[in-house]
């Protein structure tokens, strides 16, 4: 499965997840049988993402995630002290990240 982050530096090693206005891009992670495999940065957000991107960690749950859920991916939101790409994987795998909804 694919996570997708927006995070606020190319450099996925120190990256942090940032607000979506505020990204400087995308973190995409393959994450397999618990463990993240791959990760790539994009410059954007692409909408072709949709067909094989099945999560979204956001900063906070009020941010606008209208369009991802109309593309029926889950969105989740990070808890404070998830700050990292591998505190929030690490959050993933053990189910401590938030649904974004309405």
């Amino acid at each position: 499965m694919y996570i997708s982050i927006p995070v606020d530096s190319e450099n996925l090693q120190e990256a942090k997840i940032a607000k979506m206005t505020d990204a400087k891009g995308w973190a995409v992670i393959d994450f397999d049988e618990g463990v993240a495999k791959d990760m790539k940065f994009s410059n954007t957000y692409h909408p072709d993402f949709a067909d094989w991107i099945d999560f979204i960690v956001v900063e906070n749950r009020y941010e606008n995630i209208i369009d991802f859920l109309n593309e029926g991916i889950m969105v989740l939101a990070r808890r404070e002290g998830q700050d990292t790409i591998d505190e929030i994987i690490e959050a993933f795998k053990f189910k401590e990240l938030d649904e974004a909804g309405f």
